[in-house]
């Protein structure tokens, strides 16, 4: 029996050194489409993926083209065109790899909406800055317009911020399973998910602006399909202690319990590894094996003989 594995690539990942164009993104995707075809006579793969850049500059050409006549699309459709971009450049490049090596692979995208309780409390908090940056003037112009809320950033400038709600379930779930369980490789939950609520009244499904952490809805992904493995494919071989200091130390092995220690002496950061530490450890309590490493050390890592291996 080949072990389940959900990967949960960083949309930087795809974008190397600030290059935004679809060519160089693609050549990173075929990194990774290497590492799968290396990866799929062992595991049933599952495919997760950030877009934090891609979208980013899907709502920058949306904002800045949009006219009455073709208005701007709002932020869930625009992860959801993500979502089909990145999907594209990956299913290609597994194509590709697959065939150098003489085979064919079974590789879809399926486009997933990520259910929010949309009495999340981050929604009466937006913290997750998304966009172009606006001098103070201009940003608080279009928040009066649009109904955004805007926060300055960094020094940087002002910008849009959004909810950042967690995932409580994945609409497309079954089908995703039936997927693997036939031996396709999958590429879902693309950018955090495209994000949906239910009406209270009849159930049915709506879509809201916000953004899903990916690591968030990738671990939830992992847990739905029964995964094995879940895996925080990140820049960086380990996690470390102290990172970035004379004194900075990686992690190997190490317990949920432990690891849950050490975040509490805040070791890792926000927006950066710590929801990758609280996502693999969340699936290390469900009984799996939480992962982070980069993907060079991928292979290894899944042998147990690299990165940071997070267990019960």
């Amino acid at each position: 029996m080949k072990k389940r594995v959900v990967l949960a690539l960083g949309g930087n990942a795809l974008q190397k050194k600030g290059e935004a164009t679809a060519e160089a993104q693609k050549k990173v995707a075929n990194q990774v489409g290497e590492a799968v075809a290396e990866l799929a006579d062992k595991y049933e793969i599952i495919i997760a993926h950030g877009n934090g850049p891609q979208v980013g500059n899907i709502l920058i050409h949306e904002e800045v083209a949009g006219t009455a006549e073709a208005p701007a699309m709002p932020l869930e459709t625009a992860v959801a065109m993500s979502q089909g971009q990145i999907g594209y450049w990956l299913t290609q490049a597994i194509n590709n790899a697959f065939m150098k090596r003489g085979r064919r692979a079974k590789v879809a995208t399926v486009v997933s909406q990520v259910v929010v309780d949309k009495d999340d409390p981050a929604f009466k908090n937006p913290t997750k800055p998304i966009g172009q940056f606006y001098a103070e003037k201009e940003a608080k112009a279009l928040a009066r317009k649009n109904g955004w809320s805007v926060k300055e950033d960094a020094g940087r400038g002002w910008r849009r911020v959004v909810a950042s709600p967690k995932p409580v379930d994945i609409v497309e779930k079954k089908a995703i399973q039936e997927l693997v369980n036939d031996g396709v490789i999958v590429i879902a939950a693309g950018g955090g998910g495209i994000p949906v609520y239910r009406t209270k009244v009849l159930k049915r499904l709506k879509g809201v602006d916000a953004v899903i952490d990916k690591d968030f809805a990738a671990e939830k992904l992992a847990e739905l399909v029964d995964a094995d493995v879940f895996v925080s494919v990140t820049a960086v071989p380990n996690v470390y202690i102290n990172y970035g200091t004379p004194d900075q130390s990686e992690i190997g092995r190490i317990t949920a319990k432990e690891m849950d220690g050490l975040k509490k002496f805040g070791y890792f950061k926000a927006g950066s590894m710590l929801p990758k530490v609280e996502a693999a450890v969340a699936f290390a309590k469900k009984g799996g094996v939480g992962l982070i490493t980069d993907i060079e050390n991928l292979k290894e890592a899944l042998a147990g003989k690299a990165g940071t291996i997070i267990h019960k």
